[in-house]
Parts: structure tokens; C-alpha cells; sequence
């Protein structure tokens, strides 16, 4: 069972650093996603940072056939460790 006050830290995982560090190829993305297949290495696995230039070669629009981010990780990151005090101090 889980408990919260017995946890002494909290992961949470950053997707595309983990994608970067365990597929550094892009492979599963371009398998699963073909739409990103043409976008280079540095770009895959972070689309929307890609240039526009860049987005525009691999025939990407983002907010149409390639959507924005659902969140901005390090936000979502931040207000889930104060959720996590929050429980754990009560």
C-alpha cells in the first residue's frame, strides 16, 4: 500500500527526458507517430520546440496535425509537489 507519509521523496518523471535518455533514436516515436517521423533527432521529442522552419519541412502545423503540449511539465511538476505536501503534512 501507498503511503505518503512513509515516501521520503516523490518521483515524477519527465517524459521527454526519458524518451531522450532510453530512445535517444526516436524509434517508437516514428513507429507510433508518423507524422513526427521526418522531424531530425533533437527535435523529436519535443516537437513544439522545433523551429518553425524546421516544424514547416516535416510538414507539421502545430495545433493541427501536431497538437500543443497538454501541460508545461515543470508547472505540472511544481503544483503536484505541493499537492503531495499538502497530504503529507496531514
Amino acid at each position: 500500500m501507498f503511503c505518503l507519509r512513509c515516501q521520503p521523496y516523490f518521483r515524477i518523471f519527465n517524459p521527454v527526458s526519458q524518451s531522450e535518455k532510453f530512445d535517444a533514436e526516436g524509434m517508437f516515436i516514428r513507429k507510433c507517430l508518423p507524422v513526427l517521423a521526418k522531424l531530425s533527432k533533437a527535435a523529436l521529442h519535443s516537437p513544439w520546440l522545433a523551429s518553425p522552419m524546421e516544424r514547416a519541412a516535416a510538414g507539421l502545423m502545430l495545433g493541427s496535425n501536431d497538437p500543443m503540449p497538454v501541460v508545461e511539465h515543470a508547472e505540472a511538476r511544481a503544483l503536484t509537489l505541493q499537492h503531495y505536501a499538502i497530504l503529507k503534512s496531514s
